[in-house]
């Protein structure tokens, strides 16, 4: 399989960083509104465009090598400088914009997981504290509920 050009190479990691974006942007939404099933069913789609996300950044890598550039970001301004193709620089400029969204939207994200889970833990921590007037938790650290202590009722034989 021959390597594709630099531009070609770009333009698919344009197209996928879009993609991607979109869904953390999707993932946000999921996040803010706690559903949980909806964000179940994302995250796999999620994975599987970074692992795409990350294959063509290696392929336009290999591209700019087999063009004669080193094969990183600095390689890529190097060609662009070197062909003064307008819509390059135009496509390249345009996804390191996408690439900050991203990388701010991954961010925002992120605090809203762990807002979330801050939020779960309180709700677990209120739920195992004793209930007034007992020595016990209502829920143990399996989840399941704990014992009141012995029973008063009577067995009548």
């Amino acid at each position: 399989m021959a390597t594709p050009s630099p531009t070609t190479a770009l333009q698919t990691e344009f197209a996928t960083m879009t993609v991607l974006l979109d869904l953390l942007k999707q993932e946000q939404e999921y996040l803010v509104s706690a559903d949980t099933e909806a964000l179940e069913q994302a995250t796999p789609a999620k994975t599987d465009m970074v692992r795409q996300m990350a294959a063509a950044t290696s392929g336009r890598h290999q591209a700019l090598a087999a063009a004669g550039f080193p094969a990183s970001d600095k390689g890529m301004e190097s060609w662009i400088g070197a062909t003064a193709d307008a819509s390059a620089t135009s496509l390249w400029n345009a996804l390191l914009d996408l690439t900050r969204e991203a990388k701010e939207q991954n961010r925002v994200n992120g605090m809203l997981i762990a807002r979330h889970i801050a939020h779960n833990q309180n709700l677990l921590n209120a739920m195992r504290q004793p209930a007034a007037g007992t020595d016990s938790p209502v829920y143990g650290p399996s989840g399941q509920t704990q014992p009141a202590g012995p029973s008063r009722r009577f067995v009548l034989g």
